[in-house]
């Protein structure tokens, strides 16, 4: 059985140390030029870890350049991993592995669908979330499931790099778990259930503006959600921007700004 890995962040760099944890081993790594997406969060080079383990490294553009494929048949690859990669793979890519690509998306699915995982899962205020590795289709986090993971929320304290931190473990976790049975043939493919299906936009950096309309929970949550790595809560403060990384409930006078919301207050304890 072979296997190749498609990525260029680091839950995909900390999933491939996972397989070798597990004694397993990569055919060949797809990943981006190193001249782009320099400023992508997360962003990290497979060279050092190819190396290491003498994997072979296809460096490109677009998921579906023709060399993509023209690799995956050439090593005669069985399972494609795509994780941790924004660009949508294509039916010619999905199909050129001898059993299928496998992707990965950070909730319990077929909730949350789409795209800003994590701070969604924050803003929304949800106990738990989680991590689903499903069959790649030609929809978007609509393929067979292979297995989930649940991850619980600390709905107080979380915030958007404790949560990353907790969906990187649950990916490891999950691939060290899924690569003896993709290597025995052993998968079971459990079809999504469309009637649960919920969407989650992409969330856009004006998106972390906090208003008077907001209540202190809905402010305490914007906050952690689009902390860093992210690019954060703001307020316009006299024709200024302020981004607000902390902040904390229920403090008043001692705080360096206080926003005023008509549940209360908000203390910001550290901003720009």
């Amino acid at each position: 059985m072979k296997f190749a890995f498609c990525t260029c962040v680091q839950i995909g760099l900390s999933c491939m140390e996972s397989i070798y944890r597990a004694n397993g081993k990569l055919d060949l790594i797809v990943t981006l030029h190193d001249s782009k997406a320099k400023q992508k969060s997360g962003r990290i080079y497979v060279d050092d870890f190819a190396q290491k383990h003498k994997i072979s490294v296809l460096k490109i553009n677009h998921i579906n350049d023709n060399e993509t494929i023209e690799s995956l048949k050439k090593h005669s690859i069985d399972w494609f991993f795509i994780i941790g990669w924004s660009q949508i793979a294509s039916k010619e890519v999905i199909d050129a592995p001898n059993f299928g690509a496998i992707g990965a998306h950070p909730t319990l699915l077929p909730e949350g669908r789409g795209r800003a995982s994590i701070p969604w899962a924050i803003i929304k205020g949800l106990k738990k979330t989680g991590v689903t590795f499903f069959k790649i289709d030609e929809g978007v986090d609509t393929g067979a499931i292979l297995k989930q993971q649940e991850v619980i929320i600390n709905e107080e304290k979380e915030t958007a790099m404790t949560l990353y931190d907790k969906i990187n473990k649950a990916h490891e976790i999950l691939i060290e778990s899924l690569y003896p049975d993709l290597l025995n043939n052993g998968v079971k493919l459990t079809k999504q259930n469309e009637s649960n299906a919920t969407y989650w936009e992409c969330r856009k950096p004006e998106d972390g503006r906090l208003d008077s309309c907001m209540s202190v929970d809905e402010a305490d949550r914007l906050i952690r959600a689009t902390t860093k790595p992210y690019p954060g809560a703001f307020i316009i403060k006299n024709n200024k921007k302020m981004i607000i990384w902390s902040g904390k409930k229920g403090v008043d006078s001692s705080a360096s700004f206080i926003l005023d919301f008509k549940d209360g207050k908000y203390s910001v304890l550290e901003f720009e």
